[in-house]
């Protein structure tokens, strides 16, 4: 599958004063894979720009208690992962997936994109292109037609998880979705007459069908309160757990959590910041409870588009940024290491003067996740799903 508006290759560190500094640690390896047909793949994608140094702090790194009075948390109160690295106290539960090897992490990731547009960052983010390309599709949707020979009920290989379909979905092939409901439930006398009138028709019908399934799956977990429909992020990561545990159901699932744009009040231990880490912990523990036995057989990778700055600002928050981090979880993962080339902090070492240096590529993330844990081949990838890249610096 080969189209040519990809003929752009890889342009990671330019620009970035990187050039001679390879993407990814050689040798890297932290999933091990069985057949493909067996896989599971969930993408969790931050939206606001989630702050990694806070997320993993770098606590080892002298200047970062210099660059953030207030807003370091004191080495103490760490989730030591190592020596130098620490999680976030509110992350208590990727830390004991970190301990039991399931949880991988990388520091200091980036896309290709430079500047520090939301939109812009989660299009490049969700294109798997270099630069913005608003009419592009998303790269999850360009790896369908490799999958759907591994989908046991020939149904949708990717399912969108909330209120709207993400644009790592959008493209010429079709995916489901699924969301809380939010308007009175139907009787089954209604729904029964829907489903003659729908089954007269070959298209309607098998899709009005699907999505039936869709709803007895969800019904066991769906909250029922109007006030937390489609906000709990637990309740769409269980969702998301219980379809893709079905024998029938999709391989992937894409997952959203906003609210991660922390310009004032971030705080360090209290404060909108350490909300949001708090509900992430949840819900990645709510999807490894609902996948029982398939979470063995799944990765969980957890991005955003863009770090924040390294100094705090002065409304106690953080402004955009460029490279943040990123987590990769799941039985499959190899995980227990903090994978980075760590670019310090000090001021010669910030990204124009300000960020956190990008030295590891998130597309190369993608491209090895397809490749190793999904099963497509590398030219495809590189020349069909995320230009430029294959995934064969990654050893999963």
């Amino acid at each position: 599958m080969s189209d040519n508006i990809f003929n752009t290759r890889r342009r990671f560190l330019q620009g970035a004063g990187l050039a001679s500094v390879a993407p990814f640690c050689p040798g890297l390896s932290f999933g091990a894979t069985s057949s493909a047909s067996d896989q599971r793949f969930v993408m969790v994608i931050l939206r606001g720009a989630m702050d990694g140094l806070a997320a993993v702090q770098p606590y080892g790194d002298a200047a970062y208690a210099e660059l953030r009075p207030t807003l370091a948390v004191n080495e103490n109160q760490l989730l030591k992962l190592d020596s130098f690295f620490g999680l976030h106290p509110q992350l208590m539960s990727l830390a004991q997936m970190y301990d039991e090897g399931e949880l991988s992490v990388f520091h200091a990731l980036a896309t290709p994109y430079r500047e520090r547009s939301h939109f812009d960052g989660q299009n490049v983010l969700e294109t798997g292109l270099d630069n913005p390309d608003l009419g592009m599709s998303g790269w999850l949707n360009r790896s369908v037609p490799y999958l759907l020979s591994s989908n046991s009920n020939n149904g949708a290989a990717a399912m969108g998880i909330g209120q709207t379909t993400p644009k790592i979905l959008d493209g010429q092939y079709d995916t489901a979705s699924w969301a809380p409901a939010v308007l009175p439930e139907p009787t089954t006398n209604t729904v029964n007459e829907l489903l003659s009138l729908y089954n007269q028709d070959s298209f309607l019908g098998e899709r009005f069908t699907q999505g039936l399934l869709a709803k007895e799956l969800a019904a066991s977990m769906e909250d029922t309160s109007s006030s937390r429909r489609g906000r709990n992020f637990s309740v769409l990561a269980t969702a998301a757990g219980n379809f893709l545990s079905q024998d029938n159901g999709p391989l992937i699932a894409v997952l959203e959590s906003s609210g991660w744009d922390t310009h004032a009040n971030q705080g360090s231990q209290q404060g909108q910041l350490t909300n949001q880490f708090a509900e992430l912990d949840a819900g990645m523990l709510a999807l490894k409870k609902s996948l029982g036995s398939t979470w063995n057989n799944t990765m969980v990778l957890v991005v955003t588009e863009f770090g924040r700055t390294a100094a705090e600002n002065g409304t106690g928050g953080t402004d955009h940024g460029t490279a943040s981090a990123g987590f990769l979880m799941g039985g499959a993962v190899n995980g227990g290491m903090v994978h980075t080339q760590w670019p310090g902090l000090s001021a010669g070492n910030l990204y124009e003067g300000r960020d956190l240096t990008p030295t590891m590529a998130t597309h190369e993330v993608f491209a090895a996740i397809l490749n190793q844990h999904l099963g497509i081949d590398e030219a495809s990838i590189e020349t069909g799903i995320i230009p430029g890249f294959n995934g064969r610096s990654l050893s999963l």
